[in-house]
């Protein structure tokens, strides 16, 4: 099992969420995040006054895959979050020992 960490822009959300469920993805978890890549933070005007927006709003998908599925849901996520510019986000993977469904206490893959 893998599990699939993306943090992508907020308003690429749905896109993202909506091909992950075309996919048959039949769940997830989102969380808003703030952060930077190379892009850095920037300065804004307000009001005449002058301010650096250091963390920029971000949200986190997290989707717990079976290791077939899982390249493949990937490249959905990139593809749906790809506005081809700076701060587009990260996808990355990582190897799950274990999982279980707490209602039911069924582990490994059938728990996804």
């Amino acid at each position: 099992m893998k599990l699939i960490t993306a943090i992508i822009r907020p308003e690429q959300l749905e896109e993202a969420r909506s091909a992950l469920e075309s996919s048959g993805v039949q769940g997830l978890t989102v969380s808003s995040a703030h952060g930077y890549g190379r892009q850095r933070g920037h300065t804004e005007i307000y009001r005449g006054a002058e301010y650096t927006v250091d963390l920029h709003p971000k949200v986190r998908i997290e989707v717990l895959a079976s290791d077939g599925q899982a390249h493949n849901l990937m490249d959905i996520i990139v593809a749906s979050s790809n506005t081809g510019t700076a701060g587009d986000g990260k996808v990355w993977m990582i190897d799950v020992c274990e999982a279980v469904r707490v209602r039911t206490g069924e582990r490994g893959e059938a728990a996804i």
